[in-house]
């Protein structure tokens, strides 16, 4: 079955709280079947892949919450969320010689989702297998890592477009691959790191929107 996807605009109208309810109408439980908006790597131009990226071959069991510290920008657009992603990539790459984006995905201040590392999607699509990243060590053979744009480890909190995409982001994964809310982490649970910030305060909320988000 063909799932339609919950834009943007459908969380930013409907809020995080709405979307059950909003999302696809005349369906039953509409939040557990969305697909949200992702940007592919193809659709943000990213450079390719120093090496073919390596999948592996189970389901991720938890997802592992970050930020970039990049600029806290209030260019809310998708172009911006397309050079952010850009942003990331060029310094994996070229600064810590990795092969890609270090991260699976990317929410943007202004709430827009882009693919990160290369396969991300489709294999999130399938709900079977994952990319081996880069983004904590010890983990990336178990862990989705989403990264958030912006720097929250001195008290800034993220725009709430970005929160209510993080949240739908992470229900889908969670639905995907079988994870519970339960087990979204933030990057400081498995390292020395002040990595994500805030974010990492509001884990409980976060876990709580994404399950009721889930019915």
């Amino acid at each position: 079955m063909n799932r339609p996807k919950l834009t943007r605009r459908h969380v930013l109208l409907a809020g995080t709280g709405g979307l059950a309810a909003a999302a696809l109408p005349g369906t039953a439980h509409a939040a557990r079947a969305v697909e949200p908006d992702i940007d592919s790597t193809l659709q943000w131009n990213a450079r390719p892949p120093r090496s073919p990226v390596s999948l592996v071959a189970k389901r991720p069991n938890k997802i592992i919450v970050h930020h970039t510290v990049s600029a806290n920008t209030s260019d809310f657009s998708r172009a911006q969320a397309h050079a952010h992603a850009h942003w990331v990539q060029d310094l994996h790459m070229d600064k810590n010689g990795w092969i890609d984006s270090g991260y699976h995905f990317l929410v943007s201040r202004g709430g827009w989702i882009t693919e990160a590392r290369h396969r991300s999607l489709s294999t999130l699509q399938g709900g079977t297998t994952f990319p081996l990243a880069s983004h904590t060590s010890g983990q990336n053979e178990q862990a989705i890592g989403i990264a958030n744009e912006g720097a929250y480890h001195d008290g800034a909190q993220p725009p709430q477009a970005q929160w209510d995409v993080l949240v739908v982001l992470c229900a889908y994964v969670c639905q995907q691959y079988g994870v519970a809310p339960s087990r979204i982490y933030g990057h400081k649970d498995f390292g020395t790191t002040l990595c994500p910030g805030v974010l990492h305060d509001r884990l409980p909320q976060l876990r709580s929107q994404v399950a009721a988000s889930m019915g």
